[in-house]
């Protein structure tokens, strides 16, 4: 029954796809452009997303193992939280939130269209073409609904995409992966990820859409600056939130490997941000229409992309999902959005291309131009850096390894240049900037960054890469707070009352500029974490005191309890300080033992305001125990810059501005009484 409703849901949703491209291109071609016949197909749309995902999740609750996709990713004994993310912990379930997701942005992107809106139109029906690709998978290659046929050794070894066969099923399903099942991030980071990957539907939608029509100027770009932002912010957000699970649960004492998959979400971000700074630069002064043009198309494709390396079996990761059908498919739709959307770019670019010229590098223009070079020059480089590799193991040749050293060569001198466009770009003036009133506006700030960098060479930090960073996002943060206090300034009444009104006045703006206090903090936490790391490997005894770095570690116990899902083996350990006299924490690193390989050893981190304390297990504790131990400088800032960006973010889209009071006029020639 389960099968049979979560097919129906799919098929529905796969038709109602169909439909709407119909629908949504007939009514944009039309002259009264009535978007009342398009209502039914984004609702069904919507419905059979949401009966198949329901389905889905009703199955693996129910412990439906003839579902093979049920037996093959949960058992009895998992915990429900992780049931739950087991909806999305495999390659078909992620799909089916992939087209959920996708379905409530059609919905939501549909409300917005009025009668006459033929660009809006236009647009739902390229949503509706990526629907139909994402959908289609569900009901072919990518069915989570097949039901189990044959047994073999108590495993589903034969299925069927019909869901009333008959089937049978195994006494208990298979299990999660165990990294998947070992913290709660497993259950917040893809989500997060996935309304980032397809919240950039609804832009490229609209970019392709003027296109196509012929629309000139910044109306799609205000009809999707909400759309963008929103995907820019959940999309960072994902990445962090993937970066703290990799830190807390993986065990290898870091938080971002260039791994190909990291890099694959990496990549969309970085164009989205030059395509959300460039667009400011086209909304105000209407230029660089078709580099915008180029961006959306970029980011949109670099999300597909992203979703072939994860899901194709192409490369191995801790991300990455099993090689099946759905690589070759999501490879053609890749190459279909390329060419398709280049081509029609060439077709129409004669009306993109006479934009307003720059009137002076020396402007904002100038620093967001600049800004987009630098981040363009930057997605290429992590590109190439991605699938060089790829590319020399499919045309036969040995595969290399391109490491964290490339990606630190090219990733630093862009993070100085990057930060010093923050600094200066949103004090700069529109057209052009006279030198005497930048630097009026930047020489409290600078003088910040030089002390902080100062401050640092002073408390023994000797790498310079590090002591650059401290003084360029100090220069940051000081700019921003600079310009902040010289508004709140102006304004009478009480200061609390006054930032609100300033911050509610161009929430635009000042998103942006909390977004840039936020990359200033994460810059700073990089940069420490990994450059003034410290790694130690010991090998201690029980009762044993051994010093590292500062400190002091005791290795008290070794410890060992049965869960209804794992065998948890680890150590108990005393964190003292440097003398071995003052307790700071205890930390418990321990393996979890699954039903399935791997075991997964998981860290215990003693966080403080100036570093963490990082112990792993390198091996199984007994009567002395093998103990990884790493101290990371500033961790704090990494986290808290990170979320301080998405709240920027956030803020930009959600802030309401505040509401004008109407100016009543006078009475004139009124008699006096």
């Amino acid at each position: 029954m389960i099968a049979t409703i979560g097919l129906l849901g799919v098929l529905l949703a796969t038709a109602s796809s169909a439909t709407l491209i119909v629908r949504a291109w007939t009514a944009a071609r039309s002259p009264e452009a009535d978007p009342r016949s398009i209502a039914t197909p984004v609702t069904t749309m919507l419905a059979g997303s949401v009966v198949a995902f329901l389905a889905l999740e009703a199955g693996i609750l129910a412990h439906d193992f003839s579902l093979q996709y049920v037996a093959a990713n949960s058992s009895s004994t998992t915990p429900f939280l992780f049931l739950l993310a087991g909806a999305w912990a495999a390659l078909e379930g992620s799909i089916v939130l992939w087209g959920l997701i996708l379905a409530v942005f059609a919905y939501l992107v549909a409300r917005t269209v009025k009668m006459g809106d033929r660009l809006g139109l236009t647009a739902l029906a390229v949503i509706g073409v990526v629907a139909l690709f994402w959908f289609g998978l569900m009901a072919t290659v990518s069915n989570p609904f097949r039901v189990c046929t044959e047994l073999i050794v108590g495993s589903c070894a034969a299925s069927s995409w019909l869901p009333f066969v008959s089937s049978v099923a195994p006494a208990d399903g298979i299990g999660a992966n165990p990294l998947l099942q070992n913290h709660i991030l497993m259950a917040i980071h893809p989500p997060m990820l996935y309304v980032g990957y397809v919240g950039f539907t609804a832009p490229f939608a609209f970019a392709i859409a003027a296109m196509i029509r012929g629309d000139q100027g910044s109306v799609w770009l205000e009809r999707t600056h909400r759309w963008s932002v929103i995907a820019w912010a959940f999309l960072g957000l994902g990445m962090l939130l993937g970066a703290w699970w990799s830190y807390e649960v993986l065990g290898w004492g870091g938080y971002w490997a260039w791994d190909p998959v990291e890099n694959a979400a990496l990549l969309p971000w970085l164009a989205a941000t030059a395509f959300i700074h460039s667009a400011v630069v086209q909304r105000r002064r209407g230029m660089l229409q078709a580099w915008n043009l180029v961006l959306v198309i970029a980011t949109f494709s670099l999300t597909i992309l992203g979703t072939f390396l994860t899901r194709s079996g192409t490369i191995i990761s801790v991300h990455s999902f099993t090689q099946s059908g759905v690589g070759p498919l999501l490879l053609a739709f890749l190459i279909v959005v390329v060419i398709g959307s280049l081509a029609l770019f060439a077709w129409r670019s004669h009306l993109f291309g006479s934009a307003p010229r720059l009137d002076s590098l020396a402007s904002r223009e100038g620093v967001f131009l600049f800004n987009n070079l630098i981040l363009t020059v930057f997605a290429l480089a992590v590109l190439m850096g991605t699938l060089y590799p790829i590319a020399l193991e499919a045309m036969g040749r040995a595969r290399v390894s391109v490491g964290t050293p490339y990606f630190n060569r090219v990733t630093i001198p862009v993070a100085f240049m990057l930060l010093l466009a923050m600094g200066i770009g949103p004090v700069t003036p529109y057209r052009y900037a006279r030198p005497a009133v930048v630097w009026e506006r930047i020489a409290a700030p600078l003088l910040a960054g030089l002390v902080a960098g100062a401050v640092a060479v002073t408390a023994g930090i000797e790498s310079i890469p590090v002591v650059v960073i401290v003084a360029l996002g100090v220069f940051v943060i000081a700019t921003v707070i600079k310009e902040f206090a010289k508004q709140v300034g102006k304004l009478a009444g009480s200061k609390i009352a006054a930032a609100g009104r300033v911050l509610r006045r161009d929430p635009g703006y000042w998103g942006g500029q909390i977004a840039h206090i936020g990359v200033a903090f994460l810059a700073v936490g990089i940069a420490a974490s990994s450059g003034l790391a410290s790694r130690d490997q010991i090998r201690v005894s029980v009762g044993e005191a051994i010093e590292v770095d500062d400190y002091c570690i005791v290795y008290e116990e070794a410890t060992s309890r049965t869960e209804p899902n794992r065998l948890v083996t680890g150590a108990r350990l005393d964190l003292r300080d440097a003398d071995c006299t003052g307790h700071i924490a205890t930390l418990q690193p321990v393996f979890n033992q699954y039903a399935r390989p791997p075991a997964v050893p998981t860290p215990a981190v003693h966080t403080g305001f100036i570093e963490d304390v990082f112990v792993g297990l390198a091996t199984v504790p007994g009567d002395d125990v093998v103990l990884d131990v790493l101290v990371f400088p500033l961790m704090w800032t990494l986290w808290t810059g990170g979320l301080i960006s998405v709240a920027g973010g956030m803020w930009a889209v959600f802030a309401k501005k505040p509401k004008r009071k109407p100016v009543v006029p006078e009475p004139t020639g009124a008699a006096s009484v």
